[in-house]
């Protein structure tokens, strides 16, 4: 069995509006996790984003990802273990970091114990520890995946994302917790609500298989979830507003906020710079990047 590998794993932005929970897409910002064999104790070092604020003990995430995919074979965690992290996804940015460190622990902890388990039970392993299948899924397969949980088994239908299409990401400089964001969503929703997502996320599973990204602006609408979260992101409503007056295609919330993310075609830079200046007039801080889509999903080294 191998003593060192490297897992690397793509940034992800889910729901892309209608899709609640159920659809999420992989995009060129990556996490590198390596898990190496020591003789004792436990080592965790982070380099990169969340550096100042990610745990380097027994809570690092990757850790806590190895030690459920050990403690499900039931294998003994290592005597010693070293955790080299190097991160360039945002830390609370909703661009799918936690569910990078789910997916590169567990991987790696799965290559590590010889392979036992089979992609799609690491998979679904994943999304039991997430809590929820949309960025663990896009993650661990890339391009744009939808995915359901059907008791303690995931279902995954991928779309190769092709056609020329571009993510800008406008990252404000705040953290939002996604337990903070969920907690603010109502109980209960009027069926007109849960009519009109259930129509576009239909859409835009259709517009992602046939690439039909002039239907963007309609697909990526939403009535449950970012009405609720627009107040946990000043500027989020102008945001909309100027992405999609510079060309956008479609926009929305990625995640749980607080990134908001433009779907495009053509040129990027007038989308950022509108998605800048309307962050920046509602007083908050932003970077703006352009990514593409990740149509590979994680990837694997034994070093």
């Amino acid at each position: 069995m191998p003593r060192r590998v490297k897992v690397t794993v793509p940034a992800t932005t889910a729901n892309l509006g209608a899709g609640c929970d159920c659809l999420g897409l992989a995009v060129s910002l990556y996490n590198t996790v390596i898990l190496e064999i020591a003789e004792a104790g436990l080592t965790v070092t982070v380099a990169g984003e969340g550096e100042e604020l990610l745990p380097c003990d027994a809570n690092n995430t990757v850790w806590l990802a190895a030690k459920r995919l050990w403690d499900e074979l039931g294998l003994p965690a290592p005597e010693g273990l070293r955790i080299d992290l190097k991160n360039g996804i945002p830390v609370g940015a909703g661009l799918g970091s936690s569910a990078a460190a789910i997916v590169g622990g567990l991987t790696a902890a799965n290559v590590l114990a010889g392979t036992p388990l089979a992609p799609e039970e690491v998979l679904s392993l994943a999304a039991l520890f997430e809590g929820h299948p949309d960025n663990v899924a896009a993650a661990f397969l890339g391009g744009c995946v939808a995915a359901v949980l059907e008791g303690d088994r995931l279902k995954t239908l991928k779309f190769t994302v092709s056609g020329g299409l571009k993510v800008v990401a406008a990252v404000p400089d705040f953290n939002l917790a996604t337990a903070r964001a969920r907690m603010i969503l109502p109980e209960v929703y009027p069926r007109e609500d849960a009519v009109y997502n259930i129509g576009r996320t239909a859409l835009l599973a259709g517009i992602f298989a046939y690439g039909r990204y002039d239907l963007l602006s309609y697909g990526m609408q939403d009535r449950l979830y970012q009405p609720h979260r627009a107040p946990l992101v000043p500027g989020f409503h102008d945001v909309m507003g100027a992405a999609l007056e510079a060309g956008a295609l479609g926009v929305a919330l990625s995640g749980a906020g607080p990134s908001v993310v433009a779907l495009t075609t053509g040129d990027t830079g007038g989308i950022e710079a509108a998605m800048a200046g309307a962050f920046q007039n509602a007083g908050v801080s932003v970077r703006t990047l352009t990514l593409d889509p990740d149509n590979d999903g994680t990837q694997v080294e034994e070093l």
